[in-house]
């Protein structure tokens, strides 16, 4: 039932103050992302908001849209993000485009940005919005949706919905280059450590080392996959896991650069040199590969790149166009150091 507004306008914060039991301004306070709400408050007016669609209009004249668009990033402390900031920041800058960074929107430390964020984007007037490793929730999509917001997906965590636009790379090629380069040295005996087994990267590029295996007529063994979380510390942990087992592997593929460090230390703990006794791929080419000893053999994902053509398909959706596609993905390549070798029974 229609409680107030209208079929263009939608409610009022009047009808939404009413619906949550609160004051007017109390629910202007939420709207605004006001920190001075208790926390009942904010939940009442927050689901009010959603229940009825309320729309917080753009403080813009629509004859003069703005440039400005939002980049929201889990964290602004790994290279990993410096890398997609370099990128976006590029290319906004050759379209002439505003860009207004976020990090650590969730207060339980996922991925997924909270209901206050996405009216603070409405109220400052933000054209547009990139989403790095972001886990929005089907009302959140609904949510951009039904106020018209572009937005493009670098690297999701999940599967999209249909039609909504993303740019990735190449991971299952890329996971099957790291497992074809170990196997032409020699190993038959190659683990897996993956991110998140849920995490459509984490996915694609055991599939890759899947289907390398496959290729090459080595036979697959569950145990020499491990799944984590790309954290050092759970890293370590599998690397330490696989070491145990009665037939330990000669190589292991790392499904990113910064799991691949964690790896590093549980094999100097147990006395082994790398690449004499095991060989390491990483994936990413983040700085920490080549500064790692020994430099770290790994698998390029184009980060910048990535960034740069997001915001070029962001800017081109801010104007009306439609991506021929809504799936990107950029190649990766093999960038080989110091950390792979051939077995010692070759």
């Amino acid at each position: 039932m229609v409680r107030g507004g209208s079929a263009t306008t939608g409610p009022t914060l009047a009808v939404v103050a009413r619906e949550a039991g609160v004051s007017v301004p109390t629910a202007s306070k939420v709207v605004n992302g006001r920190e001075d709400v208790a926390p009942e408050t904010r939940r009442r007016v927050t689901e009010a908001l959603d229940r009825l669609g309320y729309v917080r209009r753009p403080r813009f004249e629509a004859s003069k849209p703005p440039r400005m668009v939002d980049l929201v990033v889990h964290s602004l402390e790994s290279s990993w993000s410096g890398a997609v900031l370099h990128g976006v920041e590029q290319a906004a800058h050759d379209a002439g485009l505003e860009v207004v960074v976020s990090a650590g929107l969730s207060r339980t430390g996922g991925a997924r940005p909270e209901r206050g964020w996405f009216d603070k984007l409405i109220a400052r007037g933000s054209a547009g919005v990139l989403f790095n490793l972001a886990e929005l929730s089907p009302a959140q999509y609904a949510w951009l949706g039904q106020h018209r917001v572009p937005f493009v997906l670098i690297d999701p965590v999940l599967e999209p919905p249909p039609g909504v636009v993303s740019v990735g790379a190449a991971n299952w090629q890329g996971g099957m280059t790291a497992t074809d380069h170990l196997l032409a040295l020699g190993h038959e005996r190659v683990a897996v450590i993956a991110g998140y087994r849920r995490k459509m990267c984490s996915s694609a590029r055991v599939a890759g080392y899947r289907s390398a295996l496959m290729a090459a007529g080595v036979p697959y063994r569950p145990e020499y996959v491990r799944y984590g979380n790309f954290m050092e510390t759970t890293a370590h942990h599998r690397m330490l896991q696989l070491l145990d087992l009665p037939e330990p592997p000669t190589a292991v593929f790392v499904c990113s650069d910064r799991m691949a460090l964690g790896a590093y230390q549980a094999l100097a703990e147990r006395g082994l040199r790398i690449p004499d006794d095991i060989s390491v791929v990483g994936f990413d080419d983040l700085p920490e590969a080549r500064w790692a000893s020994p430099a770290l053999t790994t698998v390029r994902q184009p980060l910048s790149e990535m960034a740069s053509t997001a915001l070029r398909l962001l800017a081109g959706m801010m104007e009306g166009d439609r991506p021929e596609g809504t799936r990107t993905e950029l190649s990766t390549r093999l960038v080989e150091r110091a950390s792979t070798g051939a077995p010692r029974s070759a």
